[in-house]
């Protein structure tokens, strides 16, 4: 009778470790993979480096980031290409973040997503105004798909006012879009 009762209770505490486990589990970090930054404006970028720079500042922020080979495409709104999801697919990532760089002055009758506006000061309409006419903005729009699904969970863009030095200005927007991403990745990860 006793073994009988040891044993009950062994089988329920192998029971709750397990489910203890599974909850663990479901807490893993997932896996973005980062294509490419497309610059599809008429301003020089070093697409490479804002990609280096944009994966880092995921880990900074404690998401789990892997850079692709693959780029983002040049088209609007944002969609991930063949490539780009096959080599998600190899990579074993959860997510894939698409990234680019826009002039919307180049687009002038495209719907306006919601935007982070980061930077210098916004332009002055005032004709009066005596200072220099401000440089237009650039927009670097991204979108977070998850795995499998062509529907993004995240797309917008941070709106870029460039100043003096505009390659500043963009390292600080591949900083707000990681924050942005890991955002919606935490509450992705809340349970329902």
């Amino acid at each position: 009778m006793r073994l009988l009762l040891v044993f009950g209770i062994a089988v329920a505490l192998s029971g709750a470790f397990s489910l203890f486990a599974k909850d663990n589990s479901t807490e893993q970090s997932k896996t973005v993979c980062v294509a490419v930054v497309a610059n599809a404006s008429t301003i020089s970028a070093f697409v490479e480096q804002m990609t280096e720079r944009l994966v880092k500042s995921l880990k900074e922020d404690k998401v789990d980031a892997v850079g692709m080979n693959s780029r983002t495409t040049t088209h609007y709104p944002l969609e991930f290409s063949k490539a780009n999801g096959e080599e998600s697919r190899q990579k074993q990532c959860d997510y894939i973040l698409l990234s680019q760089i826009r002039d919307p002055r180049q687009h002038p009758f495209e719907p306006r997503l919601p935007e982070i506006s980061i930077g210098g000061p916004v332009p002055s309409t005032d004709a009066s105004n005596s200072s220099p006419i401000a440089k237009p903005n650039v927009q670097v729009a991204f979108a977070l798909f998850q795995s499998g699904r062509f529907k993004p969970i995240v797309d917008t863009y941070v709106l870029d006012r460039p100043g003096p030095n505009a390659a500043n200005t963009l390292w600080l927007a591949m900083d707000t879009e990681a924050n942005r991403v890991r955002s919606e990745l935490k509450k992705a990860r809340l349970p329902e």
